[in-house]
């Protein structure tokens, strides 16, 4: 592959040598777009919010089982669960990872998603799959369970094809993906923020690469990382039958002033800090000050939750200092202002060479399918668990389905992540096989090598 060069014959085999186009083809004849309907089917239909990923993990590992890859599925507590499966090689090549989380970013009851997501839940905020000809609608159709149903039907079609491996394929299904801290109820604090995707790689189940799948029609090789702060803002408790008497200073309007402030400061940041692929953002995203069920009085204190994305380049500790450094620049411009702020979550960015087999792999794959230069998706400002994988050491790409832009209904952002078309699913997942295929059946010196015998051509404009 010789990146900025037409590419011809997409097939989705060219590049390959004769005896991989076999292998590959013979994998691509076990996909089937009924099949892929099915696993959607099957994991939109099992609740997975965060925490409580266990039956969905239990679903993974017994499909996968059933097809002769020896499957796990890994408890981290009686509730959550990650499952990974191996399909495995003589030994002499690298392994590689397929990779999808299988949380859900809400939950799929009212209890606990409404009024946040909207006065009710619509059909495609619950976990019960609609079929509508190509499209899946459903709690988490899309991102992530249409992306685990690849992986899945990608180890299966392997594995079925009986194709001879040289270094191992895993199929690994994450826990707790989502940007979120512990749900109601939880025995642990730490439920999301990639915590399933450690423990797999603490408990062994390591590979040499990763391809992660998630939304977005490209081969990502960075991606921004996050850091939450909690902004307080103090003022004065006091009585409403006594404002006009008595010192006042109501932290909630404070508050405001600091939201006005920081909405104009986060469009500044992201100015700052755009390069490469990423734009990363900032939104206050929660308000906490007040009793509720007392309106006659104010708080001493409001306190507002920031999550501020942060590209590769930047460090937590470099955010803070410049988020810190904003919030004085308001305090010198507003007298009295009394404010502290916290990092409470910090995740760096992280990036991928593209002198990686990897990434070099799954480009590859790209421009056969479509026949054309690759084509980079930039502004992101994303973050997901690759940012785990290449933080412990493996080279990691993410590859995924575009957002589904047809439909009977209008697609939003809640839709577009329960949304799912079939057809783009058996796109990603003849390109999951391909960047498969193209891995574990090489020696691992072959792959070593590959980025030192080949070196970078950068992307001109848009293509890479």
């Amino acid at each position: 592959m010789s990146a900025g060069k037409p590419v011809h014959e997409p097939s989705g085999l060219s590049g390959l040598d004769e005896q991989r186009r076999t292998w590959v083809t013979e994998a691509w004849e076990h996909v089937s777009g009924e099949r892929l309907r099915e696993l959607i089917v099957g994991l939109v239909g099992t609740a997975s919010p965060t925490g409580d990923e266990r039956p969905v993990a239990e679903l993974i590992a017994g499909n996968l089982a059933s097809v002769g890859l020896r499957a796990v599925c890994q408890p981290i507590d009686a509730r959550q669960a990650n499952a990974w499966a191996r399909l495995e090689g003589d030994g002499t090549g690298p392994d590689l990872m397929l990779y999808a989380p299988i949380d859900t970013l809400t939950v799929g009851d009212e209890s606990e998603d409404v009024p946040w997501i909207g006065p009710k839940l619509r059909e495609d905020m619950r976990p019960v799959a609609t079929v509508y000809d190509d499209l899946v609608t459903g709690l988490g159709a899309s991102n992530p369970k249409g992306h685990a149903a690849c992986v899945m039907m990608a180890a299966e079609a392997i594995a079925l094809a009986g194709i001879p491996l040289t270094g191992d394929l895993v199929a690994a299904f994450g826990a707790g993906g989502m940007p979120t801290n512990a749900r109601p109820g939880s025995d642990r604090l730490n439920t999301g923020q990639g915590v399933g995707c450690s423990f797999l790689l603490e408990e062994g189940v390591y590979t040499d690469y990763a391809v992660i799948a998630k939304p977005g029609w490209t081969v990502s090789w960075d991606e921004v990382g996050l850091v939450w702060f909690e902004v307080t803002v103090h003022g004065t408790h006091t009585y409403v039958g006594s404002r006009h008497r008595l010192p006042y200073d109501n932290a909630i309007s404070r508050a405001g002033d600091v939201v006005r402030h920081l909405e104009q400061w986060f469009a500044d940041y992201a100015k700052r800090h755009t390069g490469g692929t990423v734009a990363p953002q900032g939104i206050v995203s929660s308000v906490r000050g007040g009793w509720p069920r007392m309106a006659a009085v104010t708080s001493a204190a409001c306190t507002l939750r920031v999550d501020l994305r942060i590209a590769p380049e930047t460090t937590p500790m470099q955010a803070k200092r410049e988020f810190t450094a904003a919030i004085a620049e308001l305090k010198r411009s507003m007298p009295g202002l009394d404010t502290t702020v916290d990092m409470i979550l910090a995740i760096p960015g992280t990036t991928t060479s593209r002198e990686s087999w990897v990434f070099r792999s799954a480009v590859a794959g790209w421009e056969a399918i479509e026949g054309r230069p690759h084509e980079v998706v930039n502004g992101n400002s994303g973050a997901t668990d690759a940012n785990i994988l290449r933080g412990r050491g493996i080279p990691t790409v993410r590859v995924g389905m575009p957002k589904v832009a047809e439909a009977p209904f209008d697609i939003d952002f809640t839709r577009g992540m329960n949304t799912v078309s079939v057809r783009e699913m058996q796109k990603l997942t003849r390109h999951l096989i391909r960047t498969a295929v193209d891995t574990v059946t090489r020696s691992r010196a072959e792959c070593a090598s590959a980025g030192e015998s080949q070196p970078t051509v950068e992307p001109e404009g848009a293509t890479a």
